[in-house]
């Protein structure tokens, strides 16, 4: 039997990358004619093992045994590598939902940005060496200028080759609620809307008024569960707002109304959730 070897990266899909490292860990795209989605990561591996942070993510994603991968990683100086070609499936978003559906692989072109991500145990890094002491983590901390700069410059050039709309520049998170934070709430989607990369507007302030959370049920839990579903989030229109609904609502809020991550649908929320939906209207229309 004779296994198949993933191809080298010939050449990049853009200008702007400024070094090659082939993953081996990507396959055909299933069922789409062509990329419709941009997926923005964070690594999540702190610099270690005599590393900085975007070689080691690099060197992980480049490894057969860990079975993920992405098109591009962005260092913290803004150095940019593309792994896969965007011709083909990488293997960044994982289990994911978004508009119904789950091969978000398929359709996509993934971002990783090096960068530690929020707290988590070390000891369980997958590259850990158990005879290595774990690290403490640094922290969530806010991205580099000079990063989000060539982020920015990336997702611009991609969105741009690829005919892809606003309001499919998400989030890891977005598709993967509970599962996933990155790229958290530190994350300035405003500054990549301002450089037409993306949908933003400002959340309505955090306040006072009604709210919803966890253990509630009825019509107004379903009322929200649909508005969510009808921007895209993976969520049951059941009435319950159980720990998957509070997971959506998590994550809609690390994306668009970071003020205050907690998962209760307050009044903050959901009014920003109305405004999304005729802004993404208002541009469909257009």
């Amino acid at each position: 039997m004779t296994v198949e070897i993933a191809p080298s990266i010939e050449q990049p899909d853009t200008g702007l990358v400024q070094d090659l490292r082939p993953s081996p860990n990507h396959g055909e795209r299933r069922g789409h004619a062509r990329v419709d989605t941009l997926i923005l990561h964070y690594t999540g591996m702190p610099a270690g093992r005599g590393l900085d942070m975007a070689e080691r993510a690099i060197r992980w994603l480049a490894a057969p045994e860990s079975q993920v991968s992405c098109h591009y990683v962005v260092a913290e100086d803004g150095r940019i590598t593309q792994m896969v070609a965007e011709s083909r499936r990488a293997w960044h978003a994982g289990v994911s939902s978004w508009m119904g559906d789950s091969d978000i692989n398929s359709r996509s072109v993934g971002i990783e940005i090096a960068h530690p991500g929020h707290p988590w145990d070390l000891a369980k890094a997958p590259d850990a060496d158990p005879a290595e002491p774990a690290p403490v983590h640094p922290g969530y901390c806010d991205f580099p200028a000079v990063q989000i700069d060539a982020v920015t410059r990336l997702a611009a050039d991609i969105v741009a080759r690829n005919g892809i709309v606003a309001e499919r520049v998400l989030a890891h998170s977005d598709v993967a609620p509970g599962r996933k934070r990155d790229p958290g709430e530190r994350f300035p989607w405003a500054q990549l809307a301002q450089s037409g990369v993306g949908l933003w507007l400002d959340p309505e302030p955090v306040g006072g008024g009604r709210f919803m959370t966890r253990g509630d049920r009825g019509e107004p839990v379903a009322a929200m569960q649909a508005l969510f579903g009808l921007y895209g989030y993976g969520i049951e229109i059941d009435g319950v707002f159980d720990e998957r609904t509070a997971d959506v609502v998590a994550a809609f809020q690390r994306h668009w109304r970071p003020a205050l991550v907690d998962g209760v649908a307050d009044q903050s929320t959901v009014t920003t959730l109305h405004r999304l939906l005729r802004a993404c209207r208002l541009a469909d229309a257009a």
